[in-house]
């Protein structure tokens, strides 16, 4: 992956509108802080990303290096190259763990992996995780806490390798050691040339994986562009001053999107 390109798209959640004519370029080895108050469509954003079947784009596009991936369904575009670590991860009674990891490596490679390589990978990417890997065993995120779930999607990324790796707040709920182990693993995946966007309300992952790029998303677009000092000043500040020196107001609303004038967007790189 060379390039996503997101081009005024629009999405729909229940007859909803959601993200409004939002455009987005990202380029390989980018890691973006993806910020903006709750409610406003980062998670819907990601899931339109992947395309999740519940989210409907009525406009714009989505644009893998050129290619359009709107009529590519969730699983091809998986395949592609994009991941997408949940916010809240399911928990599915009934599906060993084992046979999901093994499943999801053989859907993408061009032939199945062998149970040896198999093992040595999951074991592999179980200690780097600092998980047991006798969780293998265990249905997936099945009466795991909210922790453990949170490093399984990471160990789900390490065994996938993807391109565009999509967090969705990976690090809520984890513990200072935990954030630790999900930033080391960000900051040596971004290395090797995947690319990250972060949805994150914690200043202290932000601060180890030191993202490149910051977008604001208000109201469904991208309010504001720039460099990593927005997310070190929303950390401050918090999003008061968009009102104030840029005329972007905050205002969520439950049924019917408030949209932003073309103006309200900004970049501010140096």
């Amino acid at each position: 992956m060379e390039s996503v390109k997101i081009k005024q798209l629009s999405v729909s959640v229940d007859n909803s509108e959601i993200i409004s004519d939002l455009s987005l370029d990202i380029n390989r080895g980018d890691v973006i802080a993806l910020l903006g108050p709750n409610g406003h469509g980062k998670s819907t954003l990601f899931h339109a990303i992947l395309g999740n079947e519940l989210y409907k784009v009525n406009s714009g596009d989505i644009l893998f290096d050129g290619e359009s991936i709107l009529d590519k369904k969730t699983d091809e575009r998986s395949r592609m190259g994009i991941f997408l670590a949940f916010q809240n991860p399911p928990e599915i009674p009934g599906v060993l763990t084992m046979d999901f990891l093994k499943s999801s490596i053989d859907a993408h490679s061009e032939k199945p992996l062998s149970i040896y390589n198999f093992y040595k990978e999951v074991t592999s990417a179980y200690k780097r995780v600092s998980l047991d890997e006798n969780f293998i065993n265990r249905n997936l995120n099945d009466a795991f806490s909210g922790g453990e779930k949170k490093r399984n999607e990471i160990l789900q990324m390490l065994l996938l390798k993807p391109q565009l790796a999509l967090l969705d707040e990976i690090d809520s709920g984890l513990d200072v050691d935990s954030i630790k182990i999900i930033a080391d693993i960000i900051n040596e995946m971004r290395e090797k040339g995947t690319t990250f966007i972060v949805i994150s309300h914690y200043q202290k992952l932000l601060d180890l994986i030191k993202p490149n790029r910051s977008a604001i998303l208000v109201n469904g677009r991208i309010a504001l562009e720039g460099d990593y000092s927005i997310a070190k000043r929303i950390s401050q500040e918090g999003y008061g001053f968009l009102k104030k020196e840029y005329g972007v107001n905050i205002e969520k609303k439950e049924s019917k999107q408030v949209l932003l004038g073309s103006c309200a967007v900004k970049n501010i790189y140096e």
